[in-house]
């Protein structure tokens, strides 16, 4: 099949990738599939990414457009009936195209095409793309409702070509959404990554692949170091390593990540930083000490304890230390 895209699709494309630059995070999958539905109608879709099991999909990221949370509730008690989903995890990828209860019409399959019915789901369309390594997959999954709104051959072709497209223009949603972070850009020697809650990387820089090597010498980049993830799964905004700082912001049901160099200011105590940002802010040793409840001269002491810690000499070389732990 022709990879190029028919010239009746480029405004489609266009608006896509425009979209995944301008609409916020949390609204574009809905701006891309309102795009979609004028060249291929459908009611309801699901969009997401999964790791393939013998059980099943287990699913790392779901996007649900016009159907309810119960749906995937009621799925994972039938999963292991979606032949569906087995064949389009035969081959790297996959478009199918099919009548619900023609396809999953084995006797055993009548709680799946009972659970169809229900969430008006009478035709599909799939579209997905494995890794054969990893079974990790995303996929497009559509839904049409009226039993006589049969999907075609045209149409199946044509979602097996836009997919990539949508995909792609996902993935530079999210990189515009980590931009906006902060921190891209601003410093060579910042790193940055995007992950699923499960640890599943999506995407990830150069300098941000050398941190973790450097970090974690067993590293295979696949998936967050244990570490990181054990983190995240703490709800703790950052890991202090030997060599590499990195700090992790949920939002989407994705980790996004930053990595820099370790600093001396890492190592202070979260007293110690106390009073350094207080000395940063133009605070003198005095109002430090009713601030913090403490004496004058332990103060003093402190602030010199930090100067030998951080290698400094004054205060606006203080505040530098202080910026490169941001």
């Amino acid at each position: 099949m022709s990879t190029t895209v028919p010239s009746d699709y480029n405004d489609l494309l266009l608006n896509l990738y425009r979209l995944s630059h301008e609409l916020p995070i949390d609204q574009f999958q809905d701006g891309a599939l309102a795009l979609l539905k004028p060249a291929l109608p459908f009611d309801s879709a699901m969009w997401g990414s999964a790791t393939l099991t013998a059980s099943g999909i287990d699913i790392h990221t779901i996007h649900l457009h016009n159907q309810p949370v119960e749906m995937l509730q009621a799925y994972e008690e039938l999963k292991h009936l979606d032949t569906a989903a087995m064949d389009v995890s035969s081959q790297p990828t996959s478009t199918l195209a099919f009548h619900a209860d023609s396809w999953f019409k084995d006797p055993s399959q009548e709680p799946l095409r009972d659970y169809g019915r229900r969430f008006g789901q009478c035709h599909f369309f799939i579209s997905g793309a494995v890794t054969s390594e990893t079974r990790f997959t995303r996929w497009l999954t559509l839904f049409r409702a009226n039993p006589r709104a049969y999907c075609t051959e045209a149409e199946r072709l044509r979602l097996a070509l836009l997919m990539p497209h949508f995909h792609q223009a996902l993935d530079l949603s999210r990189r515009v959404h980590l931009q906006q972070l902060g921190g891209q850009g601003r410093d060579a020697h910042i790193g940055s990554a995007i992950a699923d809650r499960r640890g599943v990387l999506h995407h990830m820089d150069s300098v941000f692949k050398q941190a973790m090597l450097a970090e974690w010498d067993s590293w295979r980049g696949q998936v967050l170091p244990s570490a990181v993830m054990a983190a995240a799964n703490s709800a703790l905004p950052r890991v202090i390593g030997r060599t590499v700082v990195v700090t992790l912001r949920v939002e989407h049901h994705l980790l996004f990540i930053k990595t820099r160099p370790r600093c001396a200011a890492d190592g202070l105590t979260p007293h110690e930083f106390a009073v350094a940002h207080l000395m940063a802010k133009g605070y003198t040793h005095k109002q430090i000490a009713g601030l913090r409840q403490r004496s004058p001269s332990t103060v003093r002491n402190q602030i010199r304890s930090l100067y030998d810690k951080l290698k400094v000499n004054n205060v606006a070389e203080l505040i530098d230390e202080l910026r490169q732990a941001e």
